[in-house]
């Protein structure tokens, strides 16, 4: 597994001093204030970035880096993926899991068949809805309890109950 996840998307600069606007890619906003660096991955490797100040504008968190200070340094961020090694991830309860960590996962059904591979989770607001990508079509699975019988990391598997129509 990869050591590191992320956390958000840098989509623009924001205002003159250095500021960056971060999409974010967790369920959990309120983490960025625990931050105090990230990691931005670029061709030539890996740059870490200590946080100064972190707020937040509609569903946009806005973000300062220390090492940043004009506008033309944060537009050179533009489309960056914000990452943080998981020793740094929110902990997460027995039924949650990274995204990450499903995609490419096996599925299989509770009779052993296998069903395809984990390829998209949509996040609908009631609950996530795994895309099971089969031999011929896309299956779309709620992840519900009633639904989502066993989640194996370590094996790469997971074990389903489809549900009628599904």
């Amino acid at each position: 597994m990869d050591d590191y996840l992320s956390v958000g998307k840098i989509t623009s600069a924001y205002g003159v001093n250095g500021e960056v606007k971060v999409f974010p890619l967790t369920d959990h906003l309120d983490r960025f204030y625990d931050l105090d660096y990230v990691y931005i991955f670029e061709e030539t490797g890996k740059a870490s970035l200590n946080i100064e100040s972190v707020r937040f504008i509609k569903n946009l968190v806005i973000v300062k880096f220390k090492e940043i200070n004009d506008r033309n340094e944060a537009e050179k961020l533009r489309g960056k993926l914000i990452k943080i090694t998981r020793d740094n991830a929110v902990k997460l309860d027995d039924d949650e899991y990274f995204i990450k960590d499903l995609l490419n996962m096996k599925v299989y059904t509770d009779d052993q068949k296998e069903l395809g591979i984990l390829k998209d989770v949509l996040k609908t607001g009631a609950n996530d809805v795994y895309v099971v990508k089969t031999d011929d079509r896309d299956i779309l699975i709620p992840a519900i309890k009633g639904v989502i019988k066993k989640v194996d990391i370590k094996e790469r598997k997971m074990t389903v109950h489809l549900l009628e129509g599904l």
